[in-house]
């Protein structure tokens, strides 16, 4: 028993755990970020594509429809794209570090693809 290989290696699983929770809470504040981007474009797109339309219409509709349509467009358009990286960095980000963190050791035995050739050969008879 050496009590210098256990105290390496338990330095070693308390240097992996720190940068594991680092890691995973820079993901969460990249979702985080990504959600705030969201709402603020959403009311940002609101006011000035769509409310301002509406202060400039003068009754008419015109402006008013042409607001309605540059804010639809854009809001279908961008944060329609942002909700899809979002939802895909979420998922990709649950497979590769919850999935990673928890459960995969790379302590078993190695990758063999499989290979056609390596079958023997079978006589088909007529």
């Amino acid at each position: 028993f050496d009590m210098s290989e256990v105290v390496i290696k338990q330095v070693i699983h308390t240097i992996e755990y720190v940068l594991g929770c680092v890691s995973n809470t820079a993901s969460y504040l990249r979702l985080w970020a990504l959600s705030l981007a969201h709402a603020e474009l959403s009311e940002v797109f609101w006011n000035f594509a769509w409310m301002k339309t509406l202060t400039m219409d003068e009754g008419i509709g015109i402006i008013a429809w042409a607001g309605w349509g540059v804010w639809f467009a854009v809001t279908i358009g961008v944060l329609g794209v942002m909700e899809s990286l979002s939802a895909f960095l979420h998922a990709l980000r649950l497979h590769w570090v919850e999935f990673q963190n928890k459960f995969y050791y790379g302590d078993g035995t190695q990758f063999v693809p499989f290979d056609v050739s390596s079958l023997p050969a079978k006589r088909v008879e007529a």
